[in-house]
């Protein structure tokens, strides 16, 4: 099973990797795993977990 994870507007590349590394260990605690992630042109972030 997948799920996708949209992190937010987050401009600079310190905030936004500190923001995947929350929501992935979050995901974690939940039996998901981080497959890969996507930074889009807007400074979000796609993240996608398998379980």
């Amino acid at each position: 099973m997948y799920k996708a994870v949209v992190i937010e507007y987050s401009p600079k590349a310190a905030d936004m990797a500190e923001k995947i590394e929350e929501k992935a260990n979050e995901m974690l605690k939940g039996g998901y795993e981080l497959v890969t992630f996507s930074v889009t042109a807007a400074a979000k972030a796609i993240l996608v977990f398998k379980k």
